[in-house]
């Protein structure tokens, strides 16, 4: 039996269901994480044979203890994931000290968590993307702005989805942003008028997608985050197929082997003088994880499908042994937030949906912050009922 440690195998709540299809797969589960054991589910305490707790996983010692306890404890160690993307450049580190061949290593870090790097594998793809400067002083950002006009958008170079991501678009904002530019680099990329699209895929070790499906989100996340807007997205039935071309192109660039992956991109709504006419696939920036929140249990719903099953079958098998044969759907995204008035109550929402919603609940203030305060997940057939979903549900 092999050895699979999964990092932080309670949260994200909904990962647990990665290590329930690995058991299934018939792998030894390992957990390393720093949540009490008591507070982990029952399922998850079943499923796992043995639990490392730590009390700061940011401590590489107490996470080096841990993997180098339960290697003594069960033997070589096949897989180490934690499938987050908080923890991808620790867990290389700990594959690289314990010998762990399978997955990422540091010297693989470089052009998957720097958004200025990603340029490179976007580019071996032939897909286009924004034009950028890495920020140095308010002088050269002037410089760069000037070639293309306001706005611009500035983003840690190596960075967690929308967070501390800003739109400029004046001279105070200008000013603004470097009086208070935290010491870490970041990134400058000119404005792209566009709706947020995905590529989300399993690949096996020899790089061949055994499953892909994509997102979509009309409106920013920045935006989401930082003003809160109105969140919405979907799971599609269908990649377009300029999508599906580039997020292949794409897997081939960046290598990607082994891994559930989430690539992100826009899709322009207006021409652009350098980018290309509106539709044009351009790329954002590349995630070597599964898509965050609830979005894997939203393609299960689209799809009929366990992609945390099919997940664990490339890594067992490096192919998939439990396919679904259901034809796909849509699923809906919408979080809403607690200060809006909003014109149709949760009640009305529950009863007018009742046989189409498929998740309805409060989210933790960890979580709410880029998701909303209450989410609704549903399963629709058709383009015209999901927009009826979104419009009634965000109606103010």
């Amino acid at each position: 039996m092999k050895n699979f440690i999964f990092i932080s195998p309670g949260f994200p709540e909904n990962f647990e269901n990665f290590c329930f299809a690995l058991k299934n797969n018939g792998v030894n589960v390992l957990g390393i994480g720093d949540t009490p054991y008591d507070s982990l589910s029952e399922g998850l305490r079943q499923t796992l044979t043995e639990y490392y707790r730590v009390e700061n996983m940011e401590n590489y010692e107490d996470m080096f203890r841990a993997v180098a306890y339960l290697s003594f404890r069960h033997g070589k160690i096949d897989w180490l994931e934690s499938n987050n993307e908080y923890w991808l450049e620790q867990d290389a580190r700990l594959r690289e000290d314990f010998h762990i061949t399978t997955g990422l290593h540091p010297q693989d870090m470089e052009l998957i968590k720097h958004k200025s790097r990603m340029k490179e594998g976007y580019k071996a793809a032939g897909v286009p993307t924004a034009r950028w400067h890495l920020v140095e002083d308010i002088d050269s950002a002037r410089a760069f702005i000037k070639e293309g006009g306001y706005p611009v958008i500035v983003k840690p170079d190596s960075g967690v989805g929308a967070s501390d991501t800003w739109k400029i678009t004046c001279e105070d904002d200008l000013a603004s942003f470097f009086c208070n530019l935290p010491e870490i680099p970041y990134i400058m990329e000119e404005f792209v008028p566009g709706e947020i699209c995905s590529f989300d895929a399993i690949v096996n070790s020899r790089g061949e997608i055994l499953f892909e499906t994509g997102n979509i989100s009309p409106i920013s996340i920045m935006d989401c985050v930082n003003e809160h807007e109105e969140i919405h997205f979907y799971i599609v039935n269908q990649l377009a197929e300029n999508l599906r071309s580039y997020g292949h192109a794409c897997v081939k660039a960046f290598h990607v082997r082994s891994r559930f992956v989430h690539l992100e991109f826009f899709r322009l709504t207006q021409d652009h003088p350098r980018l290309g006419k509106t539709g044009q696939i351009v790329g954002l920036e590349v995630n070597m994880r599964p898509s965050g929140g609830p979005t894997a249990d939203m393609i299960n719903f689209a799809y009929s499908a366990n992609c945390y099953q099919y997940y664990a079958d490339m890594m067992v098998y490096d192919e998939l042994r439990h396919v679904s044969k259901a034809t796909p759907c849509f699923c809906a995204f919408v979080g809403r937030w607690r200060e809006v008035s909003y014109l149709h109550s949760h009640d009305e929402i529950m009863e007018k949906f009742d046989d189409s919603l498929r998740m309805a609940q409060e989210l933790p203030a960890v979580l709410a912050h880029g998701m909303g305060d209450f989410i609704y997940l549903a399963k629709l057939e058709t383009v015209e009922k999901m927009n009826e979903f979104f419009q009634y549900t965000l109606a103010k």
